[in-house]
């Protein structure tokens, strides 16, 4: 097919989107442009932040701070899509049965927990205690673009096992924000919220299959739940599971029928001139209409949204959170229990968590290491765990309102994801190194 003058100017770009790590590196530039930002100009960039954006009307108001938006709204889709990869992953994927779930999701759990104690052991009985959150997050982006540019010589099932932990503690970042950093809850906002749950919950058992229906009842879910003091993000993975995951058709009434619509095309091939005619057209139709109903709902919306979130939201997000302020005393002020039980959350309790529980589980015989990898990947792996960047920036703003703990959080975050990311790629390019 003969490529238009527009697409191979645009096919470098395309090929660069499509790369594993691109999201990584586009996520990297938001973070290193944030702190430039902050650092040579803090009044301009923690302004733009505070800029009030108000929707609605009367009495029916949203009126927030566009930092606020981002965190609540945007971040809202962020979640919706990581619902759809949790559903997708539970129905058919590396968490769909006890044995592909077991390692992943125990490695998962000790990741979440000798961080978590060990940033409580340091900050039991302050102020900042309630932090403990902060360092249970992987930030799967960072991670899987550091695996991907570490080494091609990494086995498959390797990316595969950071992938399940990655979406596994995510399941557990949505408990945890749900039970521990939600806060007073209006309950009538919070019914008003489930209506509209419910009313999602019929269209999928009657077969509504409508992306724009679960969207714009999604939104009245949204409300509901950011009105309620229930986090707004936890609305977008209860619609995510929502939204329906199976075909209408299966793939051997959709081969035959496509093989047919393709004779039916061929046959009325028109004799001269560049347009097609209008019976062509019309199997045209019919075979769009076909694809859809060989489609998945759930796996097209994912597939529509992906690239919004990863060269989107994600990078706007870190660009308005990741403004940390590198001063001449920046590494005396890491010299604090919230960044110091962060750092050490995130580089040893992940570390120590994710190694500890898969050799508990793999001795007793419960799960199996990755097919062709050994303990020195899943030790790799455990490094790059504790990237824990941007849910660990979310968690952090729902933990502290004290702008003074939200900066030391953010300290020991950058420090910690440096660290991991550095001793995680040098681990794996090192054992990954073809042999002379």
């Amino acid at each position: 097919m003969q490529k238009t003058t527009i697409e191979k100017i645009m096919a470098p770009v395309s090929r660069f989107i499509h790369l594993e790590y691109t999201s990584g590196i586009v996520l990297l530039v938001a973070v290193i442009a944030a702190i430039i930002w902050a650092n040579f100009s803090y009044g301009s960039y923690h302004h733009i932040w505070e800029i009030n954006f108000s929707v609605g009307f009367d009495t029916y108001l949203l009126n927030h701070p566009l930092h606020i938006w981002i965190n609540d709204g945007l971040m809202a889709i962020f979640f919706f899509v990581i619902g759809l990869e949790l559903k997708r992953e539970f129905m058919e994927g590396e968490l769909s049965s006890l044995k592909k779930a077991s390692l992943p999701m125990t490695a998962a759990l000790g990741g979440m927990l000798v961080p978590a104690l060990i940033y409580f052991f340091i900050n039991k009985g302050t102020e900042a205690d309630h932090g403990w959150g902060i360092p249970m997050a992987t930030d799967i982006a960072f991670a899987l673009a550091l695996l991907s540019m570490a080494s091609k010589h990494i086995p498959v099932s390797v990316k595969v096992f950071l992938s399940a932990l990655a979406v596994a503690d995510d399941l557990g970042a949505v408990f945890v924000i749900a039970f521990f950093y939600t806060a007073k809850i209006d309950f009538t906002a919070l019914a008003f919220g489930g209506g509209f749950l419910a009313i999602l919950i019929i269209g999928n058992v009657i077969g509504i299959r409508s992306s724009l229906f679960y969207l714009i009842v999604g939104i009245g879910v949204w409300i509901g739940f950011l009105l309620s003091g229930v986090h707004a993000t936890i609305a977008g993975v209860l619609v995510a599971f929502t939204i329906p995951a199976v075909t209408k058709i299966n793939e051997q009434i959709y081969s035959d029928n496509l093989r047919k619509l393709s004779y039916d095309f061929e046959t009325d091939i028109p004799e001269r001139g560049s347009l097609i005619t209008p019976e062509q057209n019309k199997t045209i139709q019919k075979v769009k209409s076909l694809s859809m109903a060989a489609e998945t709902p759930l796996q097209t919306i994912e597939h529509a949204l992906h690239p919004w979130v990863a060269f989107g939201i994600m990078p706007l997000f870190a660009l308005a959170n990741a403004g940390i302020v590198i001063g001449a005393d920046f590494f005396s002020s890491v010299i604090n229990p919230v960044s110091i039980g962060v750092a050490a959350g995130l580089i040893f309790g992940k570390f120590f968590g994710i190694l500890s529980f898969c050799w508990i589980m793999v001795k007793l015989n419960l799960a199996s290491l990755p097919e062709q990898a050994n303990w020195k990947h899943v030790a790799g792996v455990a490094l790059l765990a504790g990237i824990g960047f941007t849910m660990s920036l979310f968690i952090s703003g729902l933990a502290f309102k004290n702008p003074v703990f939200i900066d030391q959080a953010k300290y020991g975050i950058l420090v910690a994801s440096v660290t991991a990311g550095v001793l995680g790629t040098l681990v794996l390019k090192k054992i990954s190194k073809p042999q002379n």
